[in-house]
């Protein structure tokens, strides 16, 4: 891939010649700017609202849950059991101008007409992506929660600290290196995801895996293609290189 990057397509031929043309045309096009953004801001929302979902409940269910534990943890996962075009197309049936969703705001009066952006937009994408993704968000903060040690909850309450101040003294910083694990999961595995843009995204959906395989197929442009895909693969490593760092400080051993 990274050999191909610098190669050319020439009389629908691909010329072994080494060139930084691809990269160029990377820098020079808005477009493929303005996609990449796109994906990297549709990443960022998916991976807040996962931590946002995912973190609260591995909470409860590491401290609070009880005997229940584990057939909640069961619920919890039970997405994954079910396989990924299935809960896309659910979602695409929701979302539909007659589907659940704009049947119910219209059935209590709230819109006369259904709601158009609730579909092919950036919104259905993030929504889309928030509940594939979420149980990856969650499995690790679980496990980072889990193996914590009580005692230290324990001596925390028994030298007078409030449950407050005990979840943002003691388990919050002992559960980040869980919760960097959960948002790189979420981030990486959204900003290489094409087929929920193609469900649910329409053109204002579109995210730069989606060029990607555009410029692999009908395109023919493979060096094009590479060059992308290499800037996504830099773009990962650094992120992974920053979360590593990060993890090894709070890492508590």
């Amino acid at each position: 891939m990274f050999m191909h990057s610098f190669w050319t397509v020439q009389d629908n031929q691909i010329v072994h010649t080494w060139s930084l043309n691809n990269y160029a045309k990377l820098v020079a096009s808005p477009v493929y700017v303005q996609v990449l953004l796109r994906s990297m801001w549709i990443a960022a929302r998916v991976t807040l609202f996962a931590l946002l979902l995912g973190y609260p409940l591995a909470y409860f269910l590491s401290f609070h849950a009880g005997p229940r534990k584990e057939l909640l943890y069961q619920l919890v996962i039970v997405p994954l059991w079910v396989s990924y075009l299935v809960r896309g197309y659910a979602w695409k049936t929701i979302l539909g101008g007659d589907g659940v969703l704009n049947g119910l705001l219209q059935f209590l009066h709230i819109t006369q007409h259904p709601v158009e952006f609730l579909l092919y937009s950036p919104f259905a994408v993030v929504l889309t992506l928030t509940h594939i993704y979420t149980p990856f968000t969650f499995l690790p903060i679980y496990a980072s929660l889990e193996h914590i040690p009580r005692n230290l909850v324990e001596a925390s309450q028994d030298l007078g600290a409030s449950p407050r101040a005990t979840f943002w003294r003691v388990i919050l910083p002992l559960s980040v290196p869980g919760l960097l694990a959960g948002a790189t999961f979420a981030f990486v595995l959204t900003l290489g995801d094409f087929l929920a843009p193609i469900l649910v995204g329409g053109p204002g959906g579109t995210m730069i895996s989606n060029i990607v395989q555009t410029l692999f197929g009908a395109a023919y442009q493979w060096p094009l293609g590479s060059a992308i895909a290499v800037c996504i693969l830099v773009l990962v490593l650094g992120l992974l290189f920053a979360t590593e760092r990060v993890e090894r400080k709070w890492t508590f051993s």
